[in-house]
């Protein structure tokens, strides 16, 4: 075998190697499709691009279902947390929406009910569950006729009244929060317009 036929050879071998790993490159990289297409639940398009849009607003989908179940959640949780948040679409109603998770408390129910009449707030509904010691409130509520009154008098400023008024409720109920005195609770739930558990008002 001359010098040339084995360079050709070479070649030749270095060609089909070089072909064979694209074909596994490719087996690989429609076994990879084949399997995100078989994630989706009405996934029907072979092409490519069009297979990893249809992932990507299939993820985004399933973020905003985890993030509106975990918003939903009642549960408590093992961390402490405080959101406070207008929870009315239209801007002439005062209704804020306020959600905190703490260690259960024997004087925690008490104290929310003097600081929300301190604040001259009454609920419109509240939930509360309490386990393994901690405990979960989800609360709506309003100002009282004196309150409202006084609230809907700001027309330049409503924004910057509405936003005074957040903080000082999330201030007020970070305070009931850090409070001691722990105790373990059990399971409740307070029905709407219950005025012996929260000195509640109407159904919201």
């Amino acid at each position: 075998m001359t010098d040339q036929e084995i360079l050709d050879a070479k070649v030749l071998a270095r060609s089909k190697s070089h072909s064979e790993c694209e074909r596994k490159r490719r087996q690989r990289h429609n076994n990879h499709l084949a399997k995100l297409r078989s994630l989706l639940p009405s996934a029907t398009n072979t092409i490519k691009a069009a297979l990893l849009a249809e992932v990507v607003q299939h993820l985004k989908e399933l973020k905003r279902q985890t993030s509106q179940i975990t918003e939903a959640s009642t549960v408590p949780t093992e961390n402490d947390e405080l959101t406070v948040e207008n929870a009315s679409a239209e801007d002439y109603k005062f209704v804020i929406k306020a959600s905190f998770c703490c260690e259960d408390k024997s004087d925690l129910l008490p104290d929310l009910i003097k600081t929300l009449k301190a604040l001259k707030l009454r609920t419109l509904k509240a939930e509360i569950t309490t386990i393994g010691g901690r405990v979960k409130f989800v609360l709506f509520i309003t100002g009282d006729d004196d309150h409202k009154e006084a609230v809907s008098k700001h027309t330049s400023n409503d924004r910057q009244q509405q936003q005074h008024s957040l903080s000082s409720i999330q201030e007020a109920l970070k305070a009931v929060m850090e409070r001691t005195n722990t105790t373990a609770g059990a399971v409740a739930e307070v029905p709407v317009g219950d005025d012996s558990a929260l000195g509640g008002g109407g159904a919201y």
